[in-house]
């Protein structure tokens, strides 16, 4: 698609291309970790007509956000000496087993769900402990790392809402999507190869999450954005 033309949405052929290619993406180049995957649902969210043929969503669930950023740092250390670096591993390892292992650890579940009213993918999640014990915002406000924080007070296009799961009918909270279409275009349009090849509708999902993903903890490695 032309970069000057298009208004940064997705139709919901585009959004189902978008996931295959970012769940290929991500399986390939984080293979440690748990794997997105698609939930087939043949409701139709947001009152969508019946022709919607988005009859899904993405899923990420049962995951320590934390513990996962710590093992991207550790991935991304290639300058420091092997010694050093394996030394860390072991402290990162240890850590990893201790949070594990406790009860009071937030455990997430991430959805990406296509939006048809704003013709945009849409983040919902939730956080829990080990026992089933839900986490309020407050509590979910203090567990997410400091650039976390930082990024959701910073941000003029991102807030949160706690609004019903269109699929599961349970209120979990979301990244309201109301700016989403605005910066998704400007993140597209300051790319150099963008703007010369045009928008690749295999990236918009990935290009998307580097952006939303960093309000809820959930940061993509430099190796899922450069790699071709």
């Amino acid at each position: 698609m032309d970069i000057l033309s298009w208004d940064g949405t997705l139709s919901s052929g585009d959004f189902r291309l978008a996931a295959c290619a970012f769940m290929q993406k991500w399986k390939s180049v984080m293979s440690a970790f748990p794997p997105w995957s698609w939930v087939p649902c043949p409701k139709q969210p947001w009152g969508a007509s019946a022709s919607h043929d988005v009859e899904g969503y993405l899923s990420l669930e049962n995951i320590i956000l934390r513990s996962i950023e710590e093992e991207h740092d550790e991935i991304s250390c290639p300058q420091k000496e092997e010694t050093s670096c394996s030394e860390k591993e072991e402290l990162i390892d240890i850590a990893t087993l201790v949070q594990s292992n406790c009860s009071k650890v937030p455990y997430y579940d991430l959805h990406i769900i296509y939006s048809a009213s704003y013709r945009v993918p849409v983040l919902f999640f939730r956080a829990y402990y080990s026992d089933g014990e839900p986490l309020g915002f407050n509590a979910i406000e203090k567990d997410l790392p400091a650039h976390s924080a930082k990024a959701l007070l910073d941000s003029k296009w991102t807030f949160i809402t706690q609004e019903e799961h269109p699929y599961l009918n349970r209120p979990w909270f979301k990244l309201h999507p109301c700016g989403t279409s605005e910066w998704m275009k400007l993140l597209f349009h300051v790319d150099v190869s963008v703007a010369k090849n045009g928008v690749t509708i295999e990236l918009y999902l990935l290009s998307w999450l580097s952006v939303v993903g960093q309000v809820v903890g959930l940061r993509i490695p430099l190796e899922m954005l450069n790699q071709p």
